[in-house]
């Protein structure tokens, strides 16, 4: 059995968990500027029809009276890894899809815990202690159907489907709740006359292929209570980012490096969170025709620190020629090596020694801010005075 875990509104219940005032209101989490999209909103919001990843002036437009709130990615990410550390005292294998969803697998977990729905209630107690905030939870013998489960009593729901009854309620489930079953393909499917998951099985599979390829197949297999995929535990990071839609469009490449050394310190504190060091430099550009532009190219020696971070990225935007308005801007750091993996000497260059005194100014940095806020402490060139 599996249980896919998913917190409710999370963003936005942690900004109401934070400020009280908060709840009950109806709250948007994102941009502030009408140029933002929403990253999360209340389920109060949601009566407006407000939802995830709409453009702010039509969130604004729908709920007038919605406080909104810019996102606060370090606050979310430390209470997620502690909703982890909860999962992962039920089971091993702890799936993290998001920063507020994972899958569990419990099999054989009952002789410890009890029945798999003992272990959800269980589950959703020790997040409630741990977080102060709710989630909802689906239980299944399939994964897919587990995260399809979590979704159907929101918010503070459980919902578990048995094995004995697995087929039956695969066999009315509407398309268009099969994960992967987008707007165009539920329409190739209509076409089909297939409106639930169980029609699949009246077609062949030649046919079923040869209409909707290697999807089809996949369909095929579920509607028969057939599903490979397997829950597999966290692995390390591979990249980390930051980046922002800007409140204005503009070519200033000197206004463009004060967003770069903004993003470059927010990629170092992760990178420093992770205990990993970067080898690679993004830059990301968005132009206000949306086309999206990046550029990549290795630090000196691998850092964790914002400095070189910071010098890399404005090289490539110095090297890029500006054509058009910028409207997003981003850094990435890939290529990641634990802290203790040893690097390369350079003989010849004072920038390996210069780039770890920058780290040890940065982790200083980190402990101010971890005991008196993280505002506490930046740099002069980032002061809005």
């Amino acid at each position: 059995m599996i249980l896919h875990v998913d917190m409710d509104a999370f963003f936005a219940s942690v900004e109401q968990l934070d400020n009280p005032s908060l709840k009950g209101k109806c709250v948007i989490v994102g941009g502030l500027s009408d140029r933002g999209v929403v990253a999360a909103c209340s389920y109060e919001a949601r009566k407006y029809g407000v939802h995830s990843a709409m453009p702010m002036f039509q969130a604004r437009r729908r709920c007038p009276d919605a406080v909104i709130v810019p996102p606060r990615k370090s606050r979310y990410t430390e209470l997620s890894a502690q909703i982890m550390d909860v999962l992962r005292r039920f089971s091993p294998l702890v799936e993290p899809v998001s920063i507020d969803e994972a899958y569990v697998d419990i099999t054989g977990c009952e002789k410890l815990y009890g029945n798999p729905e003992s272990i959800a209630e269980s589950v959703k107690t020790k997040i409630k202690a741990a977080v102060n905030l709710s989630c909802s939870v689906g239980v299944a013998p399939l994964k897919f159907l587990a995260k399809i489960a979590s979704d159907m009593d929101k918010p503070d729901g459980l919902t578990v489907i048995e094995p004995d009854r697995m087929l039956d309620f695969i066999a009315t489930l509407p398309l268009k709740k099969v994960p992967g079953v987008g707007r165009k393909m539920q329409g190739q499917l209509a076409e089909l006359g297939l409106k639930t998951l169980g029609d699949i099985r009246k077609y062949p599979k030649k046919m079923l292929a040869a209409r909707l390829g290697k999807f089809g197949i996949r369909l095929l297999e579920l509607s028969t209570g057939v599903d490979a995929s397997v829950v597999t535990p966290e692995t390390s990071p591979k990249s980390v980012s930051s980046e922002e839609t800007l409140a204005a469009d503009t070519r200033d490449k000197k206004l463009l490096g004060r967003y770069i050394l903004k993003h470059a310190e927010d990629v170092a504190r992760q990178l420093r969170r992770k205990g990993v060091r970067a080898r690679t430099v993004i830059l990301k550009l968005k132009h206000s025709d949306f086309t999206l532009v990046t550029r990549r190219a290795p630090l000196a020696q691998p850092s964790q620190s914002a400095d070189p971070i910071c010098r890399v990225a404005t090289r490539l935007l110095d090297q890029y020629v500006v054509h058009r308005d910028i409207r997003l801007i981003g850094v990435g750091a890939s290529g990641l090596l634990p802290v203790k993996t040893p690097v390369q000497m350079d003989l010849f260059s004072g920038e390996k020694t210069k780039d770890q005194n920058w780290e040890k100014i940065d982790r200083t940095v980190d402990r101010i801010a971890r005991r008196f806020g993280k505002g506490v402490i930046h740099r002069a060139s980032l002061s809005k005075e």
